[in-house]
């Protein structure tokens, strides 16, 4: 996943979940780590990645 779809979801993500984004991606990062699937794994971590750099709603 590139960094722009992984920008995209992570927006997508905030403004689903708001402040409870981060705590989601890493609920998917911990369910896709126990399935043993390490492209997902890096794909959720690149999107809590991008979640840690961009602003929440209204602070931006």
């Amino acid at each position: 996943m590139d960094a722009l779809k992984a920008a995209e979801l992570a927006r997508a993500l905030r403004d689903a979940h708001g402040a409870e984004a981060p705590a989601v991606a890493a609920r998917r990062i911990r369910a896709y780590e126990a399935k043993g699937d390490a492209t997902e794994v890096a794909n959720w971590q690149r999107i809590r990645n991008a979640l840690s750099v961009t602003s929440p709603p209204g602070q931006g």
